[in-house]
């Protein structure tokens, strides 16, 4: 029996090896596009506002001390 909604008639969920198969493929794919995607902001170079930033906050604590 075919459940519908709104949209139509729900495809039917695979099961068994093919369906893990699949999702491992999906997962696998998703961890590929991550990694690329966090490269990419690792290698950002960082903006001259927060390292200035940075040097105002390392000199106040250098005069605190």
């Amino acid at each position: 029996m075919n459940q519908t909604s709104p949209a139509g008639p729900r495809p039917r969920r695979k099961t068994g090896t093919t369906g893990l198969e699949e999702a491992r493929l999906r997962q696998q794919a998703i961890g590929v596009k991550l990694r690329h995607m966090f490269d990419q902001v690792v290698n950002e170079p960082v903006p001259d506002e927060f390292l200035d930033i940075l040097r105002r906050a390392d000199k106040k604590a250098e005069g605190d001390s």
